[in-house]
């Protein structure tokens, strides 16, 4: 890890004492990725992240699907950190620029999505924001490689922002979230994918509706359609939201 993080002290032409604490050195690390542009890096940089990321999952322990229980036909529930599971897909809930978040140590899913699969991750979002040229529309989604996490793909969309009263339109378009996701899914031929809980966090969306309008989704498109969904949740407050809707 200090050599990643001496790479991208002297990459931004900074001065900063290296922690001597392990976990220090890891916020240092954290950090400094999260602030960093999408620039290409040298090949030498990849390879150590690469098995230094590697390692710290494997360290936290990974969860296999093949390894769960179904709680409802072809639906799941499991709590812990999504950048742990291994899937198919698991989906990131991003902002509209779609490069990750900025913030240095944000506890936000995309700043741990994009801290623990690398800085190629920021690199191929990048690739496709500038392809698109505007920034990605609430509802939609794209798809990526998963790089270091043990997935197989991440899959990104911008769900809706609730600031004051909920409103129909904000149903409709996080709706669009979980369709648009899934019918990626589908067309990549994706056995298996995991959901976060879009919007429920800085976006303010409201934790009961949001998780309704997840399961509500989910159960409709499987009726035509054969994927694995996991209902991916941290705290102990969605699980309980999850596990009544889905009894």
């Amino acid at each position: 890890m200090r050599k990643l993080i001496e790479y991208l002290i002297k990459e931004r032409g900074m001065q900063i004492s290296i922690p001597k604490e392990k976990s220090e050195q890891f916020r240092l690390y954290r950090s400094l990725v999260n602030v960093r542009p999408a620039n290409e890096i040298s090949e030498e940089y990849i390879n150590s992240e690469n098995e230094f990321l590697q390692s710290e999952i494997l360290r936290k322990g990974i969860t296999d699907i093949a390894d769960l229980q179904p709680i409802e036909n072809n639906i799941y529930l499991w709590q812990g950190d999504i950048t742990t599971i291994k899937c198919g897909a698991i989906v990131n809930a991003a902002n509209s620029g779609m490069t990750g978040c900025y913030v240095p140590c944000h506890a936000c899913i995309d700043n741990c999505i994009h801290t623990f699969a690398g800085v190629k991750l920021r690199l191929e979002c990048a690739e496709i924001m500038e392809k698109q040229g505007c920034e990605e529309p609430t509802g939609q989604a794209k798809i990526t490689s998963a790089y270091n996490l043990p997935c197989n793909y991440v899959i990104h969309t911008v769900g809706p922002i609730v600031n004051g009263e909920l409103t129909k339109e904000h149903c409709n378009l996080l709706k669009s979230c979980y369709i648009s996701c899934l019918e990626l899914a589908v067309q990549h031929k994706i056995r298996n994918i995991a959901f976060c809980c879009i919007s429920t966090g800085v976006f303010g969306f409201p934790k009961y509706e949001a998780a309704e309008i997840a399961v509500n989704t989910v159960r409709e498109f499987l009726k035509n359609n054969d994927i694995q969904v996991i209902f991916n949740v941290f705290g102990d407050e969605d699980y309980e939201i999850y596990k009544r809707l889905l009894g």
